[in-house]
């Protein structure tokens, strides 16, 4: 009998409306996805394709222009788009947390490191000063940040941009969510401590069980770090599925392009590819396909008509008329690549 997924996300839409009303952005458009506990989903896309206002609205923290106009955030089997914002406040930080980018947009500049990664346990846990302030100090220590004893009582400013980093995972992990987005969490860190930073993510998922959402450009990190990928394009799922069948046999021809544009350092003759042009405006989609603009293999029915979701097999999705085509020929679609 096959479990239930942690969460699942079902034709989920949120535009940004203008106070008009004249003009709207289609930011998340018909999003379906699903994570199992104690599972990675990597989501990837181009900037602008609707990454961080996916992560957002999962957790209804979104901006006043932005609204949900359709779909449902399904956690554990509650609908999270049904919840009152009394409700939300307490299934934040609790059962899901999140990682932003910036670690200064998370931390507050006026108070100390241990008041900010206490703060979440006083309030969801109702524990005493005290003990949550110990609890803080075992969190520091846990994402190895070095003399926790001292720098509890330090601020965000006197930390590196890695330390500060480890903090706000930190935070994110303070009450023991089920669910931890991480929204391209390295990409201020050098090299050595992203290496660091993800082997730690790994650690606590394996510590705490949770289960994650990792954003990010780096299509080496997902390989890294996921079991499950989206690939976002124009406010939607263009193509989604395991990591491993995804990365050897790519169904949508953006999936393909983003991949061959990652460098192949063992081979002097590979030639990075370029994606021509620009990605849509949101509030201005061109008719049929989205990608049909820049994508070589596009023919006069992909100007026309938006493709849907094909189910192709193996419990991947595909937006995309050759991913029909092929679905009866497997041979095809992997030697198409």
């Amino acid at each position: 009998m096959a479990r239930e997924p942690l969460l699942r996300l079902e034709n989920l839409s949120t535009h940004y409306i203008s106070a008009q009303g004249t003009r709207v952005v289609r930011a998340v458009d018909e999003v379906s996805l699903s994570l199992n506990a104690g599972e990675t989903l990597g989501i990837v896309g181009e900037s602008g394709s609707g990454k961080s206002t996916l992560a957002l609205t999962m957790l209804r923290v979104l901006p006043p222009a932005a609204h949900i106009v359709g779909g449902r955030i399904l956690f554990e089997g509650e609908d999270l788009v049904a919840k009152s914002d009394a409700d939300m406040r307490e299934i934040r930080g609790k059962r899901i947390a999140m990682i932003l980018q910036d670690p200064m947009a998370s931390l507050n500049p006026l108070f100390t490191i241990g008041n900010q990664v206490a703060e979440p346990i006083q309030i969801h846990e109702k524990t005493p000063r005290s003990a949550s302030w110990t609890r803080a100090r075992e969190l520091l220590k846990a994402v190895r940040i070095p003399s926790p004893e001292t720098r509890v009582r330090q601020y965000p400013h006197e930390m590196s941009g890695g330390m500060r980093q480890r903090i706000v995972g930190a935070i994110g992990i303070s009450c023991q969510p089920r669910l931890l987005i991480a929204d391209e969490p390295t990409t201020s860190l050098d090299l050595t401590i992203q290496a660091q930073y993800l082997n730690l993510l790994r650690e606590l998922q394996r510590a705490h069980g949770l289960a994650l959402i990792f954003i990010t450009h780096n299509l080496g990190i997902v390989a890294k770090m996921c079991d499950q990928l989206a690939v976002m394009y124009a406010g939607r799922v263009v193509e989604s599925g395991s990591v491993s069948r995804i990365f050897n046999a790519p169904a949508h021809p953006y999936t393909r392009a983003l991949l061959g544009s990652i460098p192949h350092m063992g081979d002097p003759q590979h030639r990075l590819t370029a994606i021509a042009g620009q990605p849509p405006d949101l509030a201005a989609l061109p008719r049929g396909c989205s990608f049909a603009p820049r994508c070589p293999q596009a023919v006069d029915r992909c100007r026309i008509e938006a493709p849907p979701a094909f189910s192709i097999g193996e419990g991947r999705v595909a937006r995309c008329w050759l991913a029909r085509e092929v679905n009866t020929d497997r041979t095809t679609l992997a030697g198409a690549v």
